[in-house]
């Protein structure tokens, strides 16, 4: 109609669909501790939803989640549940806690790290990346928006480049902890590159 708005149609299918899964993700991670995309995959199908990981990974970008300490673990949280939450400075650090089971298996299978835009891609050993993939979901790593795990290769997504390097310092630090065989300490990060993986897979 001349001069006239544009009255909007009804939502496609396809909007319609997204817009009842998200609104499921939030009511989920509302109500339980969520602590990695597998896990809140798997919820997504209980009820319903056909959803691939790469799918639940563009979900919690647009919806903003971030991984935050919800009792002895880190779960997926909105930026709004974070207001009045204590931060990092009120709570004791539990490095060896968060950070155990990472560096136990990066020490079993060593990673090589490279980026491409605000992706860096982890190559591990065959069969390995999932492993890796849930130790930093459950790690305090939180500065990735999500991960994708393959077979030998995984990849670590980030929104903004601050969040890739502090994470990718942090990584390399535990990588030289696991390396070295040390307990995990979560003071300055090291700026030593942790050595190529593919020359320990080949001893």
């Amino acid at each position: 109609m001349r001069g006239g708005a544009a009255v909007a149609g009804p939502p496609r299918p396809a909007e319609a669909a997204r817009a009842a899964r998200r609104r499921t993700i939030l009511d989920l991670v509302a109500g339980r501790a969520v602590g990695s995309q597998e896990e809140l995959a798997g919820l997504l199908r209980e009820r319903g939803f056909a959803v691939t990981q790469a799918t639940v990974s563009r979900d919690i970008a647009d919806l903003g989640l971030v991984k935050a300490p919800r009792g002895d673990h880190h779960a997926y949280v909105t930026p709004g549940a974070l207001a009045g939450r204590p931060g990092p400075a009120d709570r004791p650090p539990r490095p060896d806690v968060d950070e155990a089971r990472l560096r136990r298996i990066l020490a079993d299978y060593p990673a090589s790290v490279a980026r491409s835009g605000l992706t860096l891609v982890l190559v591990t050993r065959p069969g390995a990346a999932s492993a890796i993939a849930q130790a930093i979901d459950e790690s305090s790593l939180a500065d990735q928006v999500g991960t994708l795990a393959g077979d030998n290769t995984l990849l670590v997504l980030f929104a903004d480049e601050p969040a890739l390097e502090r994470w990718r310092a942090r990584f390399a630090a535990i990588a030289v902890r696991a390396a070295a065989g040390a307990p995990a300490a979560d003071g300055a990060t090291t700026t030593t590159s942790p050595q190529d993986p593919r020359t320990e897979a080949q001893r």
